[in-house]
């Protein structure tokens, strides 16, 4: 067998370059005891917590591979919860920065989350339609619930009732009922989408946002409230949800002849509407904890906020008007004004100020600052987090911008990298500046002011940049002094392509005006110092027939390559620049090439998704490769070798060996177009630059890559995918209505199956050596000594069925339900059996209830119908009841204990309370004392 080829792995190494991805929103959180200071973004995959006040990262909360598309913090502050592209939902813990709990239930990317006030339960909507309600201490799914027909926009719970409130793209908003789990009513009052929605005033008016000018505003009324103001709050709320809401009891035979059924537990009236300044639609519509401040804003650059007044606030205002009103009825005549007065919409929500930001912003939040502050924080479409203070004593309130996080990356995507020729520093370059970074601490150490970069490269000695641009300008960089030295008009249109000469006295340029100029480094004399400065001078010009695309010089510095609009790619001698050979085959331009360290091979990558390898010395075409799913964008060789990546807009960078024309390796990371890329000298880091913002950072490891390994891998990965593409298992006996089970198949809940399966399958293989052996040892009438299975002995010498309740506690919290869905029957009488022994014995009671009542749920049929499992389920009957009785006694006695020592601590807050109020009270009287003697001495 021959020696097989090996390969080095690339691994990533970083993400820098990104401030904020504009995929999901923006959140205020609390950390180090502080509100106000820090705020979560999203980054791609991962969220990154930032210091408003000094423009530092402060902690980043670390993804897998799919992007975040939304995030929620909880109210205690120490939790934040991201919803990805893929479904799911991971609840981090911001004081280790590690994640605690993963969901697993949506099909598509979650488009909304909310904590409810206490922060034990979850919601989430997704692009999937559904609304699913988790509880995130029991790190468990409650309920799916289905109803709408669109993108789920935004979900609130209700504080004061068990109630549920959902808006979507269906133009509809929809109430659902928590303890019954249903849609009782549905507002069905907006023509287009609707976008988002808050409520307000104590939950007494919600405002909804949707595709025009307006946000209309509804009056809520709780029923049971309405009909018996003497009735216990108690009875109030357990009356508005509970299941017989909709019985014909008592009160319902109150209810009006016309009044509809879904009106008996919320009733919604619309009360008028606010217009907005902004014409276009709602993108994000919010208030501030307290519901003081209310704020919204469209699809550009306006942040409106309004200020919605307290039911004090309301009264006092009702009263001025109500004193005018009067005063001016006295005036007029002498009766009494017969009308009464009210408030307007637009007197009860006022509108604050405007808010400008510096691009278009894509989500903003607010909180109320004890000083009386309102502080907003806004993100921005252009990589920008701006924070905005509104003093509110003012006479005219007016938003101050105290902070902006710029640095940490371009305002537009990067079109252009290169290494400098010691491996250390970085060059990206955007639409409207270049950067330098250290590779080593990712940290920016230059940012100059540029036009569209297209193209760059440094200036050998690494003291100075060259960029070409999209107008055709050629400009040079000083990096020492962070200046522009020299700009030359270098072609008519844009200079799409440059190469360095290999003897590294000049370089060559391709621009979309059909020619290709030669140019020369000179030093020249400057008027303003007395040294000489590098500069450019134009030496030669190839015109063409077709647009330039790219360049490239072969390694000896013979033959230059040229990459046109017709598709083709012509090889030119740089000497006499003479044709020598054609090379046509692609079937849309060659967008990108380059030239192996040896000079045998060319490899061009095109917008046809091909990358085709030719020789140089025939112009043969020794491999066509299929590269991409869209256009290949760049490609570079690795140093020293036949190897050369490729990137796509297919958002994947690729590894091949030009040699046996094989795919070596897809680094993923990137989440849209990767527009370049950049190999080091060295061959030991690639950097590349994408649409989603951000660069990245690949790093060659000492790791041996063996391509039936990765392929394998790949196999593997896509296997997983399909696991998760395919139809949920039915439960037997429950139809598809609004609600069903929270969580879905996945590969881990499989893999929790088949550990669950093994775990019982090596307890009925010991137990029937168990008997074997006794049988043996009674025949022989002496003790035999008894073979430990090596499994059992590695968890300490354990019985079979502690094993299996090991096994068992291990499966996550939030994947058990379905775990036991996808587990054979056969495997359930077994497990049944194993229940009640550990029930018997009290251990994890509430864990093993909740796996029982779920198997009996879906396997009621045939454990009823089965006449062995009659007396375990009658065994469980009684050992159940009475261990979840002894549970419940000893957290009702704990529960007692705990309010008993919250009394007493309250009680000895409020005595040393007013001791110091006292204290306070007795000083100033002192001190108003002592003034009140000197004046009087003074008199």
């Amino acid at each position: 067998m021959g020696l097989t080829r090996q390969y080095l792995r690339y691994e990533p190494a970083a993400l820098f370059g990104l401030v904020a991805s504009a995929r999901a929103g923006v959140a205020f959180v609390a950390l180090r005891g502080e509100r106000g200071r820090y705020v979560a973004v999203p980054a791609c995959e991962h969220v990154f917590v930032w210091d408003t006040r000094k423009g530092e990262k402060v902690l980043i909360l670390k993804g897998l591979k799919q992007q975040v598309s939304c995030l929620c913090p909880s109210p205690d502050g120490l939790h934040l919860a991201v919803g990805y592209e893929d479904g799911a939902i991971r609840v981090f813990n911001l004081l280790s920065g590690e994640s605690t709990v993963t969901f697993n239930g949506h099909k598509a990317a979650v488009t909304a989350l909310q904590y409810d006030h206490l922060g034990g339960r979850l919601v989430s909507g997704s692009k999937d339609t559904e609304v699913i309600v988790w509880d995130v201490i029991n790190e468990s799914g409650l309920y799916r619930l289905r109803g709408h027909k669109d993108v789920i926009t935004q979900v609130l719970f209700l504080k004061e009732k068990n109630l549920l409130v959902t808006c979507a793209k269906d133009t509809l908003v929809k109430w659902w009922d928590l303890d019954t789990q249903h849609c009782f009513k549905t507002l069905v009052g907006h023509r287009a989408e609707v976008w988002g929605m808050a409520l307000l005033s104590k939950e007494k008016r919600l405002i909804t946002g949707s595709a025009d000018s307006e946000l209309r505003v509804w009056d809520l009324t709780y029923i049971q409230e309405v009909k018996d103001p003497d009735e216990p709050e108690s009875k109030k709320s357990k009356g508005s949800s509970s299941p017989g809401a909709e019985e014909n009891t008592e009160e319902d035979e109150t209810l009006e002849l016309d009044e509809r059924p879904e009106d008996r537990i919320v009733k919604c009236s619309k009360v008028g509407s606010i217009m907005r300044e902004g014409r276009d639609r709602v993108v994000t519509l919010g208030t501030d904890r307290m519901g003081k401040f209310l704020a919204c804003h469209g699809t550009d650059a306006v942040l409106e906020v309004f200020s919605v007044l307290s039911e004090e606030e309301i009264q006092k205002k009702l009263e001025k008007k109500m004193k005018k009103a009067r005063k001016k009825a006295k005036q007029s005549s002498e009766e009494e004004p017969g009308r009464s007065v009210e408030l307007s919409l637009q007197e009860e929500i006022q509108r604050v100020t405007n808010v400008k930001a510096s691009s278009k912003i894509k989500s903003f939040d607010l909180i109320l600052s004890p000083k009386g502050e309102l502080k907003m924080v806004l993100l921005l479409q252009n990589n920008v987090i701006e924070l905005y203070n509104l003093d509110l004593s003012a006479q005219v309130a007016q938003a101050v911008r105290v902070s902006r996080i710029t640095i940490g990356g371009h305002r537009s995507d990067v079109r252009t990298l290169a290494f400098s020729s010691d491996n250390i520093a970085i060059l990206s370059a955007a639409a409207e500046s270049v950067k330098i970074w250290n590779r080593s601490t990712l940290q920016c150490i230059r940012t100059m002011e540029c036009e569209y970069a297209l193209c760059s490269l440094f200036v050998p000695g690494d003291r100075q940049v060259i960029i070409g641009t999209k107008t055709g300008k050629l400009q040079l960089y000083d990096l020492a002094s962070g200046s522009l030295i020299e700009t030359l008009d270098a072609h008519d249109g844009a200079v799409w392509s440059i190469a360095l000469s290999p003897d590294q006295h000049g370089f060559v340029t391709g621009g979309a005006d059909k020619c290709v100029k030669f140019w020369e480094f000179e030093l020249v004399k400057d008027e303003s110092s007395v040294q000489k400065r590098l500069s450019m001078k134009h030496v030669r010009v190839l015109q063409l027939d077709e647009d330039v695309l790219c360049v490239r010089y072969s390694p000896n510095q013979k033959l230059l390559a040229v990459s046109l609009l017709d598709c083709t790619v012509k090889v030119f001698y740089v000497d006499t620049l003479k044709f020598f050979l054609s090379l046509y085959g692609h079937k849309l331009p060659v967008l990108c090439m380059d030239i192996c360290y040896d000079g045998t091979l060319i490899a061009t990558g095109s917008a046809d998704r091909n990358v085709k390898i030719w020789g140089l010395d025939f112009g043969d075409c020794h491999r066509s490769l299929f590269a991409h799913d869209d256009s290949v964008m760049y490609l570079q060789f690795v140093p020293k070798s036949h190897l050369f990546f490729t990137a796509g807009k297919d958002s994947k960078i690729k590894q091949w060996d030009a040699d046996k024309f094989e795919h070596i390796q897809t680094l993923e990371g990137h989440h849209q177009e990767v527009w370049c890329l950049a190999l080091s000298p060295n061959g030991d880091y690639v950097v590349s630059a994408s649409h989603d913002k951000s660069l990245r950072l690949w790093e060659r490891t000492r790791e041996p890559l063996i391509l039936e390994e990765e392929r394998e891998m790949e196999r593997e990965a896509e296997y997983e995918e399909s696991v998760a593409k395919e139809e949920q298992p039915v439960v037997a006996g429950e139809r598809q209505g609004e609600t069903g089970l929270a969580g879905k198949k996945t590969i881990e809940t499989i893999k929790a199956a088949e550990r669950i399966m093994e775990a019982i399958e090596l307890y009925r293989e010991e137990m029937a050596k168990l008997k074997e052996h006794n049988a043996i040892c009674k025949a022989a009438g002496k003790e035999v000594p008894f073979p430990v299975n090596p499994i059992l002995r590695a968890y300490g010498n354990i019985t079979p069925s502690a094993y299996v309740l090991e096994v068992f506690k291990k499966v996550k919290s939030s994947e058990l339900e379905e775990s036991l869905l996808v587990l054979p029957f056969s495997y359930v009488p077994d497990l049944l059996r194993l229940f009640n022994e550990y029930i018997q014995l009290g251990s994890d009671v509430e864990l093993l209830c909740r796996a029982l009542l779920f198997l009996l749920k879906i396997h009621f049929g045939q454990i009823t119908s089965n006449q062995m499992l009659v007396t375990v389920i009658e065994n469980l009957k009684k050992t159940t009841i009475s261990r979840v009785r002894e549970a419940r006694d000893v957290l009702g006695f704990n529960m007692a204990g705990l309010q008993f020592l919250k009394r007493e601590i309250e009680a000895k807050d409020e005595v040393t309370f007013f001791a110091d109020a006292t204290e306070r009270f007795e000083e100033k009287k002192r001190k108003r004392k002592k003034k009140e003697k000197m004046v009087l001495a003074v008199v």
